[in-house]
């Protein structure tokens, strides 16, 4: 079975980088939602390190706001960043709701020809988040999305990566086998070419990451996927019962795009003894060049 194939961020220098940038355009999408805590510190090592001071790689650093009721739009724009409100892009679309409807609606108002995704809670963030994810279609065309893997340490007990254990990898070694030699299907850290993510439907929950790794390889081949090790991840880790409903939305993405006949009947509302039932979040935004309102 081929494998998709596999870098470390080291073997991505910054000034190899510049040099081979050409034309290439790169636009730094953060998606946060009550993020001061952290927004501010990764917006400014991206300026510092890859944005100026005659580093120029990265040509926008994006935070896509959506609906914080605390200071992270006023932080990040302070911290260097373009600050857009959700509501205010694609506005004929309505504003949506859910982690994979921003992402879906970054693609739409950023500029640059290859996007890279950071998840706002980090907080071990390193420029080399950056310059590993372009590395690889920066130094081959033929590369059209890469995928970031780590290592998650335990905080407080609890580990990171249990929707990824119980749910992502079941998903996909018994639906999308060929899939399974990707290490972090649901990292928040990637990267792809502009022309590929207008194609594919974006799920509007935390199934969106499943989503475009299952269409972006039926769309273009396992041979066009890369991924790369950058190092180790540190963010917040959610209550379990949190990431039920991700567990759920995860599930949907992939029956809906399995060779099982979907049912009507199929809930998409969480239900569990004593808690209140909890909606998922599994429509899905068209791709990009079907919405009039979107222009590149």
């Amino acid at each position: 079975m081929t494998e998709v194939r596999s870098h470390s961020a080291d073997d991505f220098p910054l000034p190899m980088l510049r040099d081979v940038k050409g034309d290439h355009t790169i636009s730094v999408c953060i998606p946060a939602r009550n993020e001061e805590a952290t927004i501010a510190t990764i917006v400014s090592a991206i300026d510092e390190h890859l944005a100026s001071n005659g580093h120029e790689l990265v040509d926008e650093i994006l935070v896509i706001d959506d609906r914080s009721e605390d200071d992270t739009a006023a932080v990040a724009r302070a911290a260097g960043a373009t600050v857009v409100r959700v509501a205010d892009i694609l506005p004929s679309q309505g504003p949506g709701r859910g982690k994979g409807n921003v992402l879906w609606k970054s693609v739409a108002a950023s500029t640059g020809d290859l996007i890279v995704w950071i998840d706002a809670d980090l907080t071990s963030f390193t420029p080399a988040c950056v310059t590993g994810l372009v590395g690889p279609m920066l130094t081959d065309p033929s590369v059209a999305m890469v995928k970031g893997y780590y290592e998650r340490p335990e905080i407080g007990g609890t580990g990171g990566g249990r929707t990824t254990e119980l749910m992502a990898r079941p998903l996909l070694a018994t639906l999308f086998p060929h899939l399974t030699s990707v290490r972090q299907p649901l990292g928040g850290e990637y990267a792809a070419r502009r022309d590929i993510l207008e194609q594919v439907p974006f799920s509007t929950g935390y199934g969106v990451e499943t989503g475009l790794l299952i269409d972006i390889a039926a769309l273009v081949g396992l041979e066009r996927l890369a991924q790369v090790d950058l190092g180790v991840r540190v963010h917040r880790n959610r209550p379990l019962d949190e990431l039920s409903v991700q567990a759920m939305e995860i599930l949907h993405v992939g029956l809906r795009r399995s060779d099982i006949e979907w049912q009507p009947e199929w809930s998409h509302v969480l239900l569990r003894p004593d808690l209140d039932p909890v909606e998922a979040l599994v429509d899905e935004r068209p791709p990009l060049i079907t919405v009039a309102e979107y222009r590149p």
